[in-house]
């Protein structure tokens, strides 16, 4: 049997196991005893939900936990060294750095390009067209993006015509095309600008939504008032949806965090541009630490949890106050 009939036959077989998992459940869930029933019927509902997340998500979290504290094996015991290699290491530092200039530039650009482009086109007459241009990205992979990108920076030298067209503009302007990947941190900086791209087209859908949940009787109050558009965006529109600012900004906050795909495919962590979860990858599968790799993951999880916490409780507690 040929390797390609083989998986196709795995395939059939994982197919075949699925719906006799499901058809089990439901089975027994229609012949739970009627004492009860109920209760039966949830534990059979989330119990297999629950085996799933243990399986992959609480049992690799424990391991990559103890595997922080040990060497590169993961068979001694080396304490918080580890930790203390991710905070002193000359090669671990820039990592640090390039996720702090991450976090401070990305979730705030990509929520004031979409706010201010979801205000511009607020009430225009192709509105859905104009949203419809910046939204497209956010159906486009991380990977497919970083490859449109890509050719954008692309560099040729000097004298040769440039297939990259932010080089070609520099031709036309009569400078110089220049390796635009190669020095820190306007490597970083390009690379932001890609995750920007694709996280604005978020930002401007639920922020034009929150825009147009605005009382019309408010705005026609300031407008009779005799408010400009600058005071009106200050105090009207931005204390009006001030929660949906903060959903999005925590939102893109979260996914640049675990930015990964945007610099293992623009420049594999080269030329310092090496962040956090690129960093952990490297370590764990090219470089074989995966101490320094699982250290790099529980400190990523620790920066990320006090994030969806925070969201979480903002989420219930606008739910009550909307009760």
């Amino acid at each position: 049997m040929s390797e390609t009939a083989q998986k196709f036959l795995m395939l059939g077989y994982g197919v075949v196991a699925f719906f006799l998992v499901i058809g089990v459940v439901l089975l027994a869930a229609d012949r739970a005893p009627k004492r009860g029933k109920e209760k039966w019927q949830i534990a059979l509902f989330i119990g297999p939900t629950l085996i799933l997340a243990a399986v992959g998500l609480i049992i690799p979290a424990v391991r990559t936990t103890l595997l922080a504290f040990k060497d590169s094996y993961g068979k001694e015991w080396v304490g918080a060294d580890n930790f203390v290699w991710m905070f002193t290491s000359p090669d671990a530092r820039p990592v640090l750095l390039n996720t702090v200039v991450w976090v401070l530039l990305t979730p705030f650009l990509a929520t004031a390009v979409g706010l201010l482009y979801s205000i511009l086109v607020d009430g225009s007459r192709f509105e859905s067209a104009y949203k419809a241009l910046v939204f497209l990205p956010m159906a486009i992979s991380m990977v497919g993006a970083s490859i449109i990108w890509k050719f954008v920076y692309d560099y040729r030298g000097a004298g040769l015509e440039q297939t990259g067209l932010l080089n070609q503009v520099l031709v036309w302007l009569g400078i110089e095309p220049m390796q635009l990947l190669l020095d820190w941190p306007l490597n970083t900086i390009l690379l932001i600008v890609i995750l920007i791209w694709i996280q604005a087209g978020y930002a401007m859908v639920v922020l034009s939504a929150a825009i147009k949940s605005i009382p019309a009787d408010i705005v026609e109050a300031a407008r009779l008032d005799g408010v400009n558009p600058i005071q009106m965006f200050f105090r009207i529109t931005v204390p009006s949806i001030q929660p949906a600012i903060l959903v999005v900004y925590i939102t893109i906050l979260i996914a640049t965090l675990k930015v990964f795909d945007i610099v293992r495919t623009m420049t594999g962590g080269r030329f310092n541009t090496s962040v956090i979860a690129n960093e952990m990858y490297s370590q764990v599968f090219v470089q074989n630490q995966d101490g320094q790799g699982s250290a790099l993951a529980v400190f990523l999880f620790l920066l990320v949890l006090p994030v969806v916490v925070y969201q979480i409780r903002q989420l219930r507690r606008e739910r009550m106050e909307s009760r």
